[in-house]
């Protein structure tokens, strides 16, 4: 991670971690004293570095190294992402619809889960692809067959909230073996209306988003 450190940073912001490590805290007038330079042409530079984490800066007393490795910075990063930031729109069945009409939506919509409603829209089960290509492996007239008879249902359901990390979905996404989850929401703490959905891409898209530093 420290390679990847040095590919990102030019020569002269590598420089000016040097010297505010070994003389920190500096001020900006100090560090481009040492580099021969002016305080404007070192001041994107700065702001780059304090804005990456490597440097913090106080009023009257100056630049400071933080001590920490690209790693570091990378994990702090990483457990700052909420599901909010990157969760994408549900897309919901009602627990009356036939095997055949989620088949469609599913492949409609290009997902690969769907999340069963009531008449009240609350959460009531997920149906993932698996389910729908068993259901249509069997005898079953699957115009005729409710998708509250193959989907996965309460209590067996995981779910997850908008303000929970996006590192602690991913673990659940893992160690269940799932491709996505509903991101819901409950005012009595019983019932849950799905508000968004989080999948392997949607994390696939966080990941890329750090490597590019947005």
């Amino acid at each position: 991670m420290e390679a990847v450190r040095k590919i990102e940073l030019n020569n002269r912001q590598e420089r000016i971690l040097e010297i505010v490590k070994d003389n920190g805290p500096i001020t900006g007038e100090q560090i481009a004293e040492k580099l021969s330079l002016t305080r404007a042409t070192l001041r994107p530079d700065l702001a780059i570095l304090t804005m990456a984490g490597y440097l913090d800066a106080r009023p009257r007393v100056g630049y400071f190294y933080t001590g920490k490795s690209g790693k570091q910075l990378l994990a702090e990063k990483v457990m700052k992402l909420t599901v909010k930031q990157y969760q994408s729109i549900p897309v919901v069945v009602k627990e009356s619809s036939s095997v055949y009409d989620a088949i469609c939506t599913m492949f409609l919509e290009d997902v690969g889960t769907l999340f069963v409603v009531d008449e009240s829209s609350s959460l009531v089960g997920i149906l993932s692809r698996k389910d729908l290509l068993r259901a249509s492996l069997g005898k079953q007239v699957l115009e005729t067959v409710p998708v509250n008879i193959i989907m996965t249902r309460m209590p067996n359901l995981t779910i997850c909230y908008k303000d929970d990390l996006i590192i602690d979905v991913a673990k659940k996404l893992i160690e269940k073996q799932i491709d996505a989850l509903p991101v819901v929401k409950s005012s009595d703490g019983t019932s849950y209306e799905v508000v968004g959905r989080i999948t392997k891409t949607n994390i696939t898209k966080a990941l890329v988003d750090l490597a590019n530093d947005e």
